[in-house]
């Protein structure tokens, strides 16, 4: 269930108090698991999984009501610049084109207040905070323009002198954007205190690549496969699979692991430890492209005609493990395959991930189907990348749905999203995880993401009276009658 798809009176899910309703539901319902989406801040198209930084968080998550209880917004700060138009519905452009007119007068409201705890915040995090900071104040003033299209080819490059000439220019909007992680993390460490005191572990998303438009590749140049010009070389993405026929070209720039290997993998090492400060598990995005990534030439129109590279490979874990110690991680280990992804997922301990909507296209032998799992493994009635249960099952073919039924036993008239959670819960897999849409039995009009499409993504919101008791009782019942309860 993503933050921002969770109900509230100003267009998009916070870290306030509906999303502690939602951990209150949870803990009705015998969860102890609630896994979220990536937490950054978003740039073109929405996608959680293309943020400006790896380290900051979404500004949109910040709660309002919060400040006002704060002092640092009035009520009509907020109805005078934003009214919600669809509860239902994220409206990405009206929320980008309001939010940060009010949380700039809460900034100024702010400069009033006591500012120790602000600077301990700036000191503690300013190996990223100065760089993300700087890179936001600077592109505003771009007009929002990536930093590859700059037109001040000093700032562009980051010189020396540019830097300190920017800082000294945009000296209060570099505060701006500071103060708003200082407030998303103050928040966060809140919520997350909440959460966790109900016995429910937040599982969060890790994106293996980061956004060619981000501070961190402009601030991090080396560790990525650029040319002079600072322009990929190559590109992340996916060969043709069962999402996409030319395949999905995300448009990431790769990492230089040869480079990365020569400083112990020092970038990825503090950007694993920043995560597992803000979640209790990770799931690492795309886990099989640290044994081979798929390599698209920079400027390609599609994926097809892509290669794979090598990885750095189990190394890069043993490093992980000696560096950060034991870290809960999931593997998200979906896609194509080769027996060396499948051995660097056993070598590496992790548990993969099973989808229980990919489990029926074929024979009994499907790895996705319960019978074939191991206990080290998570198991899911769908991804965010996947229709809803009922959507997929609306449209599946018919050899497909025969399939289905027989082995889920779904006969006319039964609740097909309950028997695919049963599913779940009486597999081995140590654990299973739902949608939230598949929860509440709804259609294709609740896919939150179609992959290699860009626009009417990340925007459905869950009605704010969708989580009843009736519901919180029966996934209670479930995880009482499969042992998914600790102290059952």
């Amino acid at each position: 269930m993503p933050i921002t798809s969770l109900p509230s009176p100003y267009g998009i899910g916070t870290i306030g108090k509906d999303a502690r309703k939602f951990a209150d539901f949870l803990k009705k319902a015998g969860q102890t698991v609630w896994q979220i989406l990536p937490v950054g801040p978003t740039s073109y198209g929405d996608s959680p999984y293309q943020s400006f930084s790896v380290y900051a968080g979404n500004p949109y998550m910040i709660d309002l009501d919060i400040l006002i209880k704060e002092g640092l917004l009035k009520k009509r700060d907020i109805t005078s610049r934003y009214q919600v138009a669809d509860e239902h519905e994220i409206d990405y452009g009206a929320i980008y084109y309001s939010r940060f007119d009010i949380l700039r007068v809460a900034f100024e409201n702010f400069k009033a207040q006591d500012q120790k705890a602000f600077r301990s915040f700036k000191r503690k995090n300013s190996k990223w905070l100065k760089d993300y900071a700087l890179y936001m104040a600077v592109k505003l003033s771009f007009d929002n323009k990536a930093w590859t299209e700059w037109p001040d080819e000093e700032i562009k490059m980051r010189d020396e002198k540019a830097v300190r000439r920017y800082e000294r220019k945009f000296k209060d909007d570099i505060e701006f954007w500071k103060f708003l992680q200082f407030k998303f993390y103050e928040q966060w460490e809140d919520f997350r205190s909440y959460v966790n005191g109900l016995g429910i572990k937040i599982l969060g998303d890790m994106p293996i690549y980061v956004a060619m438009d981000s501070a961190d590749t402009w601030a991090n140049p080396d560790i990525f496969w650029l040319d002079e010009e600072r322009k990929p070389v190559c590109v992340a993405g996916c060969p043709p699979d069962y999402f996409s026929e030319t395949g999905q070209l995300w448009g990431n720039p790769l990492y230089d692991w040869a480079y990365l290997k020569s400083t112990g993998y020092e970038w990825w090492m503090n950007r694993i430890a920043a995560a597992s400060k803000l979640f209790d598990i990770t799931r690492i995005d795309h886990f099989r492209a640290f044994d081979t990534y798929y390599a698209i030439p920079f400027g390609a129109e599609n994926a097809i005609n892509g290669e794979w590279k090598q990885g750095p490979g189990i190394d890069f874990f043993n490093v992980m493990k000696e560096t950060l110690g034991e870290i809960e991680i999931v593997a998200e280990d979906l896609g194509e395959l080769f027996d060396s992804v499948k051995q660097l997922l056993s070598d590496s301990g992790y548990p993969g991930m099973k989808v229980l909507e990919f489990a029926f296209a074929d024979d009994e032998k499907n790895a996705f189907l319960p019978h074939n799992y191991t206990n080290n493994c998570v198991v899911y009635t769908g991804t965010h990348d996947n229709d809803t249960v009922m959507g997929w099952y609306s449209q599946a073919k018919g050899w497909e749905k025969k399939h289905c039924d027989q082995y889920l036993g779904i006969k006319e008239g039964d609740e097909v999203n309950w028997k695919f959670i049963e599913a779940a819960y009486m597999s081995v897999a140590d654990y299973a995880i739902v949608q939230m849409q598949d929860i509440l039995g709804l259609g294709s009009e609740a896919r939150i993401n179609t992959p290699s499409t860009l626009g009417g993504n990340w925007a459905w919101r869950m009605d704010k009276k969708a989580t009843d008791k009736t519901i919180a009782a029966r996934l209670h019942e479930l995880a009482v009658r499969y042992s998914r309860l600790e102290d059952n």
